[in-house]
């Protein structure tokens, strides 16, 4: 996940869909719209034995498109999959553990932050990156205000990059990024529009070149 870019990036949420294949189609559509920085693969309470099985299908081709393929779930299953990082939801100490046991050969990012507070003690840790918001979370057409307003004190204050989740309007995706998030992360808006997850992607993309706040590095 390059952060030496010029505007925000997208960071895909891959889709529960119980077919592999299926859902394996789906994620590449979406790279075949345009770029993203990675995409994060959760496990969705499948088994560690099943989950790994769709990860050695869809991490292979997520880095065939030269995005980041990050496990959400059983760490042991990024390692066997050769994922490029781990997305780690369970607070301070899973994060802590993660950051001890894979970085820096593995991206390792934390999530879930519902405070300033909170999101101090993960950035603390120095992991790659901070999520704000949950992979489930765009419930809303906007995103969440409180991703919002976390997102750019963040933006503002801390050098570790930051990923805001959207809403499911592709319209919240341009929301996000004007927080200065290095990364916007999107689900339903681009895997359940009319039009196809690479369309989606490419107007996206557009919108963001037009719109996003430029980085001065």
């Amino acid at each position: 996940m390059d952060t030496e870019q010029d505007r925000c990036r997208l960071v895909l949420i891959a889709p529960e869909i119980a077919d592999m294949k299926t859902q394996e189609k789906a994620i590449a559509d979406a790279l075949r719209g345009g770029d993203v920085a990675s995409v994060i693969l959760p496990q969705y309470g499948e088994t560690a034995e099943a989950f790994q099985k769709r990860a050695e299908l869809i991490v292979p081709m997520i880095q065939n498109y030269e995005a980041a393929a990050i496990i959400a779930g059983d760490t042991r299953v990024a390692g066997r999959a050769k994922a490029d990082g781990i997305h780690v939801e369970g607070g301070v100490e899973a994060l802590a553990d993660a950051m001890d046991r894979f970085s820096p050969r593995m991206i390792v990012g934390g999530s879930g932050p519902k405070d300033r507070h909170h999101a101090l003690e993960l950035g603390e840790l120095n992991p790659d990156y901070v999520f704000f918001g949950k992979l489930d979370g765009d419930t809303h057409p906007q995103t969440h205000p409180r991703n919002l307003e976390l997102g750019e004190w963040w933006a503002s204050m801390v050098e570790i990059p930051c990923i805001v989740m959207a809403g499911s309007e592709p319209a919240s995706v341009i929301e996000a990024a004007l927080t200065w998030a290095e990364f916007v992360a999107v689900g339903k808006a681009v895997f359940s529009a009319p039009g196809g997850p690479a369309g989606m992607v490419a107007q996206i993309n557009a919108a963001l070149d037009e719109k996003a706040p430029r980085f001065d590095y």
